[in-house]
């Protein structure tokens, strides 16, 4: 079996088993099954595989078939450039994450001490400290997302202080300049409308946040004046249905923006504590 006719198989299985981007996608698996970027395949089209690299190719591409998503079979996402690892205890960074870290960069560089809720991946935290070069922290209420947090960060170099808790309970008060997130806020309601990859593979309580999806905003607004210092901000992304109710609840704050994403949809929300 030679690397083209691999890819060629592969893509077919994947296209037959609607799965989005079938080529690009056989690639990627190919390509963690060899041990090899995707660049190799152009050069060498016609090397054969080893028993081995074939097997590997065939559970993924089962894997894959069965909704399990690429990035946890490749054990690996891109986010602002770096390379993160993730398993299923971790929500899968998306690229519209980003704007909270160019939000974040654009009102509040100065910063002297961040706060990243519900760390995940650590993919805020790890970024923004690398960015920024200041003290971070992250809390995980999942002990075994902040070890995947935490194990990104060493592989990247940032120095985080990651916490076990429920969201802010156990920040101290009036010790952060900066506190970002990207809370779950899909409601329980539209689970069933979810994406099979989605709604079977990531874990539910990185995704769902109770019937109307608007319950973690208001706990993390209404603790944010405790742990912010005078003048400090909040930046947190965005649900598609949450920005009049995120709005309403930082009314009483300064200084209040709302960013679109690359599509124009309300992506980011930012406040200045008064």
């Amino acid at each position: 079996m030679t690397v083209h006719t691999a890819l060629q198989q592969g893509a077919r299985l994947l296209e037959d088993g609607g799965t989005a981007v079938p080529r690009l996608t056989a690639e990627v698996l190919l390509g963690h099954a060899m041990r090899v970027e995707r660049v190799y395949f152009y050069a060498h089209p016609e090397q054969e595989l080893s028993e081995l690299e074939w097997l590997h190719y065939g559970r993924y591409l089962h894997e894959r078939l069965g909704g399990k998503p690429t990035q946890y079979i490749t054990q690996h996402q891109e986010f602002y450039s770096r390379d993160f690892r993730v398993t299923p205890d971790v929500l899968i960074p998306r690229p519209e994450t980003e704007h909270v870290v160019e939000v974040a960069l654009e009102l509040a560089r100065g910063a002297p001490r961040v706060l990243d809720i519900g760390t995940g991946s650590g993919a805020l935290a790890v970024t923004l400290r690398l960015e920024m070069g200041v003290e971070t922290w992250a809390t995980e209420i999942s002990p075994a997302a902040a070890a995947v947090a935490a194990g990104n960060a060493a592989r990247l170099g940032a120095p985080v202080n990651f916490v076990v808790c429920d969201l802010m309970e156990a920040i101290s008060a009036e010790s952060m300049d900066l506190i970002v997130s990207n809370p779950p806020y899909v409601p329980l309601t539209q689970r069933e409308g979810l994406q099979r990859e989605v709604r079977d593979f990531e874990p539910p309580a990185a995704l769902f946040a109770g019937q109307a999806g608007f319950e973690l905003y208001d706990r993390i607004v209404a603790d944010a004046p405790r742990v912010l210092k005078p003048g400090g901000w909040l930046i947190m992304e965005l649900g598609f249905t949450s920005l009049e109710h995120v709005q309403a609840l930082l009314s009483g704050w300064d200084a209040l923006k709302v960013l679109p994403d690359l599509a124009g949809i309300p992506r980011v929300i930012a406040a200045r504590l008064s």
